[in-house]
């Protein structure tokens, strides 16, 4: 079962990083789509390529809107059988009812397993005697796919981050013989991480602006909605917002909330999307902030009683895009 913590939070985190604990995540959901068109189908509307997904493979993929704004983030798996979506806590059913609407003559069937899946996050891959998981997906964070490309400075802050999601039937005891851990030791790690999720999103979010290009987008693929603004801010501008990692003062004890604002002075330049505690950095955060405000800058975050101080580190640099410098042509009938 789902729990935040087992009483003892950083503890488990701890044990989490080292590879001696498991977080059961089966609020997570799983749409499966199956029929002899499903690759060709979802490479179709996806920002990945999946045309040769094997079993054994992970990717990442999106689905934006057509002005390319993110609507769908998940994980995708084949068994030769059908391909499995990892999708965030209840996300599965907005997922399936778009990928649905979208079938048309494919042969395709899409199907939202809820409560089907015992789901089981871990640092290393797991082994349970006598017992095989239906699927296993790993997080290809933060490592730059084949076809995409990553704005972060190197060593990316998540170089340490590993993660496999293994997928049993429900009502089945796993016996993985690990401490379990609660869903606050994953998250600041993810943080840590630098590892945008469907949390970090708002109705204006690109991919860009989160460094989503680098593990769930393909730049040379074929047409899929929303293309053309991914290549167009890529090529010839700028995200307007980038992801930054907050350090905060922990002198309070206290953390923001998604939501909160990002202060430079009196001057609004952001928003908190997600906090926690991590067991050796203290409290973190992601914020999506304005792209021109600089790195360098400390801010605030007012939140309840407390104004936090905190400093950036750049997950996201203010250049990001334009990958190359277009030279500025004459106006036609303008004199030399």
């Amino acid at each position: 079962m789902t729990s935040e913590h087992y009483g003892e939070p950083l503890i488990e985190q701890r044990a989490f990083a080292r590879a001696e604990a498991v977080v059961d995540v089966s609020d997570h959901e799983i749409v499966r789509v199956s029929g002899p068109d499903r690759l060709v189908w979802l490479n179709s509307l996806i920002t990945q390529m999946v045309l040769e997904l094997g079993p054994g493979i992970t990717t990442e993929s999106l689905i934006l809107d057509p002005k390319g704004h993110v609507e769908h983030a998940f994980f995708a798996g084949d068994d030769a059988e059908a391909t499995w979506l990892l999708c965030g806590p209840g996300r599965g059913e907005a997922l399936t009812r778009w990928l649905m609407s979208m079938v048309f003559r494919m042969q395709v069937t899409v199907s939202h397993e809820v409560g089907q899946w015992q789901i089981l996050a871990s640092r290393e891959p797991l082994v349970v005697r006598d017992l095989e998981p239906a699927m296993v997906f790993r997080d290809p964070w933060p490592h730059v796919g084949e076809g995409s490309v990553g704005y972060a400075p190197e060593p990316h802050p998540g170089s340490d981050w590993s993660l496999y999601y293994s997928v049993f039937p429900s009502g089945q005891t796993v016996a993985t013989g690990l401490r379990a851990a609660g869903t606050l030791a994953l998250k600041g790690l993810a943080i840590a991480a630098g590892r945008p999720s469907m949390d970090d999103v708002d109705a204006k979010s690109l991919p860009h602006e989160l460094d989503w290009l680098r593990s769930a987008v393909h730049l040379n693929k074929g047409c899929y909605r929303g293309q053309e603004t991914v290549a167009k801010v890529h090529n010839l501008g700028h995200p307007p917002r980038r992801l930054t990692l907050l350090h905060l003062d922990g002198s309070e004890s206290v953390l923001p909330i998604a939501g909160d604002a990002v202060m430079d002075g009196e001057t609004q330049v952001g928003l908190i999307t997600r906090a926690a505690w991590h067991y050796e950095l203290g409290p973190i955060a992601l914020a999506l902030v304005k792209r021109s405000f600089s790195v360098d800058v400390e801010v605030s975050v007012p939140t309840g009683n407390s104004v936090i101080p905190a400093a950036q580190e750049t997950l996201v640099p203010p250049d990001a895009g334009a990958t190359r410098a277009l030279p500025r042509l004459p106006r036609l009938g303008a004199r030399s």
